[in-house]
């Protein structure tokens, strides 16, 4: 019999320890298709970017969902991240420095105005409330942390486009708006141009009814967008004038946090 080497048993024994669980790489290819796409996948689909036959992708799927790391809308029966992933995601978020300058100032933000204040970022789905300080006063609204905001119907959304790339958010405009036309697309394109300019967008009773809010941009130094800031409240109750108390307040918050960012990076605030 020959003998083994001292060599060879310390490969078999890193090829042990570094094969890992080929189930859970699957699972893997999976959530890492979903989260590529940016928009909610069908099964085929899902399958095809695993490179899975749809049979096998249903299985792990079946048992991502369990866990909560996947969902699937029973309507369009495409599949979508789940809470669990969202939790998760949210442990790293609280890693990023925007996001820990904006908690105290959104929630500071929240007591002085009387108003419902959320923090949106960049999701694969959208801009996603991942911060969400309910006002005092009940609102006819349903929002929470998870909450994707529709990009042309909503002010949060709009902000979203307009101090975004356009690459990084035409397909979804274009998943929300099906049919829409080139002259629809250079309609919205313009309307991003008057947010940029005045730094602020609202919605007034729409998208729901008796409802408004502001929303403005919190950019790094390098002008990239980290978050949107939204201020909601019971239309009539919440001033949306372009310079009224809620606006300037707002916008406060927002350079306060910019300015705890670039501090953090090391430039000038």
């Amino acid at each position: 019999m020959a003998r083994r080497k001292a060599g060879d048993e310390g490969t078999q024994v890193a090829d042990k320890t570094q094969r890992g669980i080929q189930s859970v790489e699957v699972g893997g290819r999976l959530l890492a298709a979903l989260a590529a796409a940016r928009t909610p996948m069908p099964l085929a689909a899902l399958a095809e970017a695993a490179q899975l036959a749809p049979a096998q992708a249903h299985a792990y799927l079946v048992s991502l969902t369990r866990l909560g790391l996947i969902k699937r809308d029973h309507l369009s029966g495409r599949y979508e991240p789940g809470p669990l992933s969202l939790q998760l995601g949210l442990l790293h978020l609280e890693q990023d420095p925007a996001y820990r300058a904006a908690l105290p100032r959104v929630d500071a933000l929240a007591q002085g105005s009387g108003f419902s204040v959320a923090i949106s970022i960049a999701g694969p789905q959208g801009p996603t409330i991942v911060r969400y300080v309910p006002a005092s006063a009940p609102l006819h609204v349903n929002l929470h942390v998870g909450t994707v905001m529709a990009l042309a119907a909503t002010a949060t959304g709009r902000v979203f486009c307009a101090f975004q790339p356009p690459p990084q958010w035409q397909p979804l405009w274009r998943v929300q708006q099906p049919g829409a036309t080139e002259a629809e697309l250079a309609a919205f394109s313009a309307a991003l141009q008057a947010i940029r300019e005045r730094g602020i967008e609202r919605s007034i009773d729409t998208p729901s009814p008796a409802v408004s809010s502001l929303s403005v941009p919190v950019l790094d130094a390098a002008g990239v967008l980290r978050l949107v800031l939204t201020l909601v409240g019971s239309t009539g109750a919440i001033d949306v004038d372009w310079r009224g108390a809620a606006a300037q307040a707002l916008q406060a918050a927002a350079t306060d946090i910019g300015a705890a960012l670039r501090q953090e990076q090391g430039r000038p605030a």
